[in-house]
């Protein structure tokens, strides 16, 4: 999007400076905003045209059937997809009688600002109708962090050339019509018009629609008021059918007088409440929020995210380009989860239905650890709402024979949502990556309370699964077979590494938290038997290793499998899922993402500094980067290695994979892991930050073209910065006691008084790697300067 003319690069906005229609889509995901609980995409506010409608709630869902060519034992039954709720942001405008349409007359300018301090997105542009007027039309649009419920419009029209008849007409709408998004009939049908009609109303300048979902079970409740100033003889009307509720405002408007709307409007669902409940809920909300007005509900989010920004920013000089995308990374990072208070954090966020609105395992290795530095209120919740459907997961590990809980693939309500087992049942290493979650938020937080509450269950359940998976082989080795790891395209494979790496330490970690809580542990029928299995099984746990290689084995036997034919593969054959079937990829060294490589930053503590340099030459030219989960690790790991431009152009890739739209496919919402992925890259990469049990390490180092890298967090209850320039670090404490941590091995204390300074190491001179042909990341050295 941003080598696009219509954007510019800017260090706190992301700018778009004339309307293409053809990039709708795109720019309706970029301009989304959210607070984790509403989603709004960046619709026109006519509502028309547009590429993708999207106004959500966060869990509100239908269920669909899930259609199979053969039945199969496990096979979950029904799907979940994200609703498409109430639409409250139109606000269509009539000028002489003619629609404000964009596609009609002759639109002279169209500015629309994503304003990543304030946490709005604004709109100006000067439009000419058909039949000759000319008036200016801007907005300003924001969902509310500190009214979760909230979201509020404030929309102004003014004629430029002569005296205008405005009707604005401000609705809720519901059953929008969209665009199709599944290619069987079957599920088209089962979600076509998913909300049904309840109840309405308009009087006065209030609105109000419930409606509820045919197979789920749900029910919403929107309501909206309305603040309208305008000329003398200004009137309103408002009237209500079963989608549609509607406020018309009809004014005479001269030039120099404007006509301005100020919209708030409130969501409340619900699977328990009443009908009558839920609307009162909304009311209540939307009055609290016209009680608050436009001006203090504006000042209030300002305040949120300048203290966000504080503990959270991240500076980079030297590269105009990163600095926008991790602002934007880190605002929708926030916006995903800052008040999604325990419900799932999708992989799309609240910005698109892509994914169908599912939260997948990268919530918790890739978003959840920069939400645990930046907003860990969030964390907590979202590893609640992981802890809520624990009876769902015991059920699902039943389904499969297996003892404790076997958490879903993919999903939105707790229930597995993947048809396809190989990529869903099998990829086991969700319950690790909860488990993951679990110790490092715990470590980072300092959170007393929450492992013994929530924390100490999740592990262990997680771990009763991993010793009813695996097995010990007649020479002690414990062994966990057939499972998918991280890369897609190595299925239901043997003693996947990073399956069994942290499953080791999900065991430990499991055992280690029965002994700090022996109460619990006896609640949970946790006993000094089951622990100590549990330690036996992660001591023996089997690490695959290729000794004639001398690189550890992805999976047991993968360095064996004949390398994919990569000379002969077409550029246009990428993602080779799309052009290949999965047989002849399961059978193949070709790796979608990061997989052993992955394990080596998460379980760095596993390998020996050479391994690490070896496993990543050796895996780099297998891997093709068909998911945008896997530049982020890949550039992580490039520099702990020693390759520092490879990771600054990994770094480029997951900062830019949606404002660039890299897969072409930002439209059906942004990509959540790879914007955390953007911090990552940056945080742990280039600053080298690690968890080394309650400490912090870094080892940084800068590519030559940055000159500058500062970044803020938190950690138990403290206040960090770090600052990265060629001549050094300086770390400073900018509040809380005194904090031990380790620069580049050496254990230094740190303290409110003064930063403590320290000289960069030099990275070990290594040969080039190289990737697959067509698959090199681009080269950022080589890029436009600042």
């Amino acid at each position: 999007m941003i080598p696009h003319p219509a954007y510019t690069v800017d260090p706190w906005t992301l700018r778009e400076t004339e309307l293409d229609l053809d990039m709708l889509a795109q720019s309706e995901s970029l301009f989304a905003l959210s607070n984790g609980h509403i989603g709004w995409r960046g619709n026109l506010d006519e509502g028309e045209p547009n590429g993708l409608p999207g106004s959500y709630l966060n869990g509100f869902h239908e269920l669909h059937p899930m259609p199979y060519a053969e039945a199969g034992y496990g096979n979950p039954e029904s799907g979940q997809t994200v609703v498409n709720v109430t639409n409250g942001k139109i606000i269509r405008l009539l000028v002489d009688d003619e629609p404000f349409d964009l596609r009609y007359g002759v639109l002279h300018n169209h500015e629309r600002v994503l304003d990543l301090r304030a946490g709005v997105l604004r709109r100006s542009c000067e439009w000419t109708s058909p039949a000759g007027r000319t008036v200016r039309v801007s907005s300003t649009r924001l969902v509310s962090f500190s009214q979760r419920a909230v979201a509020a419009i404030a929309y102004e029209v003014e004629p430029i050339d002569g005296m205008a008849r405005i009707v604005v007409q401000s609705e809720l709408v519901a059953s929008e019509e969209m665009p199709l998004r599944s290619g069987d009939p079957r599920i088209a049908a089962a979600l076509d018009r998913t909300l049904q009609p309840e109840a309405g109303y308009a009087t006065g300048t209030r609105l109000a629609l419930a409606h509820s979902t045919l197979r789920s079970g749900l029910k919403i409740a929107v309501t909206a008021d309305h603040r309208v100033d305008g000329p003398e003889g200004t009137t309103t009307f408002a009237e209500s059918s079963e989608n549609v509720s509607r406020l018309l405002v009809t004014s005479v408007v001269q030039p120099g007088q404007r006509l301005r709307l100020e919209k708030f409007v409130a969501y409340g669902w619900s699977a328990e409440r009443s009908l009558p409940a839920l609307r009162d809920q909304a009311e209540a909300a939307m009055a609290g929020a016209r009680s608050t007005g436009w001006q203090e509900l504006l000042r209030q989010q300002r305040d949120y995210l300048d203290d966000f920004w504080d503990r959270a920013d991240v500076e980079v000089e030297g590269d105009a380009e990163i600095q926008q995308a991790v602002r934007f990374a880190l605002f929708h990072v926030l916006q995903a989860g800052a008040r999604a208070e325990q419900r799932a954090l999708g992989a799309k966020g609240l910005t698109g239905s892509g994914y169908d609105g599912h939260s997948f395992w990268d919530t918790e290795t890739v978003v959840l650890p920069v939400l645990a530095a930046t907003h860990p209120d969030a964390v907590s919740h979202a590893l609640r709402w992981r802890h809520s459907t624990l009876d769902a997961a015991r059920e699902r590990a039943r389904l499969l024979g297996l003892s404790g809980a076997a958490f879903p693939w993919r999903t939105i309500n707790g229930e597995e949502g993947s048809g396809y087992w190989p990529a869903g049942t099998a990829a086991f290493h969700i319950n690790a990556d909860i488990a993951d979650a679990v110790v490092r938020y715990t470590a980072i937080s300092g959170d007393p309370d929450f492992e013994r509450e929530v924390g100490m269950e999740l592990l262990v359940e997680t771990a009763r699964l991993w010793r009813s998976l695996g097995h010990h082989d007649s020479a002690g080795a414990f062994h966990i077979d057939g499972v998918t790891g991280p890369d897609e395209y190595s299925a239901v494979a043997d003693d996947n590494v990073y399956t069994n790496l942290m499953a080791q330490a999900n065991l430990r970690a499991a055992a280690d938290a029965a002994e700090r809580h022996p109460e619990q542990a006896h609640a949970l029928g946790v006993d000094d038997e089951e622990t100590a299995v549990w330690r036996d099984a992660a001591a023996a746990i089997a690490l695959p290793y290729n000794h004639d290689l001398d690189v550890h084995e992805q999976s047991a036997d993968f360095t064996g499998h004949q390398t994919w034919d990569f000379e002969h593969t077409d550029p246009g054959q990428y993602p080779l899922l799309l052009h290949f079937p999965y047989f002849d990829l399961y059978r193949k060294q070709v790796i979608k993402q990061s997989d052993l490589v992955l394990a080596m930053y998460l379980r760095g503590e596993a390998f020996e500094p050479d391994q690490k340099a070896r496993n990543f030459a050796y895996y780099e030219p297998l891997t093709v980067r068909d998911s945008s989960l896997s530049a982020y690790c890949q550039a992580v790991m490039a520099a702990e290695v020693g390759h520092l431009e490879l990771a600054y152009d990994y770094l480029g890739e997951a900062a830019l994979m949606d404002l660039n739209d890299l897969e072409n496919n930002t439209s059906d919402g942004l990509h959540i892991a790879s914007l955390a992925g953007t911090w990552t890259a940056l945080v742990a990469g280039l600053g080298g930050m690690r968890l080394r049990g309650h400490h912090l390490a870094f080892a940084p180092s800068l590519p030559q073209r940055l000159t500058r890298l500062a970044f803020r967090l938190q950690f138990r209850g403290r206040r960090l910065q770090v600052q990265i320039t060629p001549s050094g670090a300086d770390y400073t404490l900018a509040s809380g006691p005194p904090l031990d941590l380790y620069h580049c091995g050496e254990r230094i204390t740190i303290t409110t008084d003064k930063p403590v300074s320290c000289d960069l190491h030099p990275l070990p001179h290594l040969p080039d790697t190289s990737q697959p042909k067509g698959r090199e990341p681009l080269k950022r050295r080589l890029g436009p300067l600042p």
